[in-house]
């Protein structure tokens, strides 16, 4: 927890005369002024943390945590068993998985890092998610991933049966309301499993009442691989690296750290808004706009994944199109 805390004092900010040639030169383009207005402010958020005026997607690339929920091993909160998880992440380790086929399409190469399969957390109707030392093992992990990589934007995706239940769980007691409504079907439970979830959530959120530290939050009803992204996404901005976000447990995972400093995500873009209902409501309090809006459900990374090709054809558009002095001048 020391860590974070400790990173979110020191991060950088955007390099805000790259983007402004940006926004200059996106007004000058050959096109209509304003054409691609959106595109162009993607392009522009590029170049602030590449620290260039002439922006590209070269090397993207996706990182996905995985790990098991005491939760869902002790009670029926997902359509699927357990050990599901170790399944999926042997599937993305052999590159055979949803997330690895978009990555070859968008030019990523994808790593896949356990963080507690077969070792769940504590079932967090009870008891923390995780210990302190242990917390501080998972940190220590997910920033070495992050410094492993050569990467010029990176997608932050997950993977643990059951852990829109702990993501609900740190939705509800960060950011208030009806705890039900941060809870949705996930995987596709059916009503009795909905109701399940729903207690579940209840019970997380009534024991740690009165915790008010985000991160603490997170060690006590997160999970491994929630507390994995969220140091990711630190260790990332120490790096001026921009993070395409997936869907609702990764942003229910850096909800703390926009709680506790408000420009912590500023370096981060939402791939897409999936179906989990609690999803879009995470979005509106963070004033984060998808680039994606598909219904889909999947987790893994993929729908932020599926945004890479936007990204970089919004980069495209700034850096290989002349501006209309260029073309008429013969220089473009």
């Amino acid at each position: 927890m020391t860590w974070i805390h400790d990173a979110l004092k020191r991060l950088p900010t955007c390099d805000q005369s790259a983007a402004a040639a940006v926004h200059t030169r996106a007004a000058q383009v050959l096109r209509p002024n304003g054409a691609l207005r959106w595109l162009d402010e993607v392009a522009e958020w590029i170049a602030g943390w590449h620290h260039t005026a002439m922006p590209r997607i070269q090397a993207p690339a996706g990182l996905i945590f995985a790990a098991d929920h005491g939760v869902a091993a002790a009670t029926e909160i997902s359509a699927y068993p357990t050990g599901v998880t170790e399944a999926m992440f042997n599937a993305y380790r052999q590159h055979r998985s949803t997330i690895t086929a978009f990555a070859r399409l968008a030019g990523a190469q994808v790593t896949a890092v356990d963080v507690g399969i077969g070792v769940p957390t504590g079932d967090i109707r009870y008891e923390a998610a995780l210990d302190e030392a242990r917390f501080a093992d998972v940190v220590e992990a997910a920033v070495a991933a992050v410094d492993a990589l050569d990467t010029d934007l990176l997608v932050l995706g997950e993977m643990g049966i059951g852990n829109t239940t702990p993501s609900a769980a740190v939705a509800a007691a960060l950011a208030g309301g009806e705890t039900a409504a941060w809870v949705g079907r996930g995987t596709g439970i059916d009503d009795d499993g909905l109701e399940r979830k729903r207690v579940a959530v209840q019970e997380a959120v009534r024991r740690i009442a009165g915790i008010t530290d985000p991160i603490e939050v997170l060690r006590e009803v997160g999970g491994a691989e929630l507390v994995a992204l969220a140091a990711a996404t630190v260790a990332a901005r120490l790096r001026s690296i921009p993070v395409m976000l997936d869907g609702y447990v990764v942003t229910a995972a850096v909800l703390p750290l926009a709680t506790i400093e408000p420009t912590a995500l500023d370096h981060c873009m939402v791939g897409h808004c999936s179906a989990e209902p609690g999803h879009r409501r995470l979005l509106d309090r963070l004033g984060k706009r998808p680039l994606l809006d598909l219904d889909m459900r999947l987790g893994e990374g993929s729908g932020a994944m599926a945004a890479v090709p936007l990204v970089a054809m919004a980069c495209a558009g700034i850096s290989e199109v002349p501006t209309f002095d260029e073309w008429f001048d013969g220089s473009g």
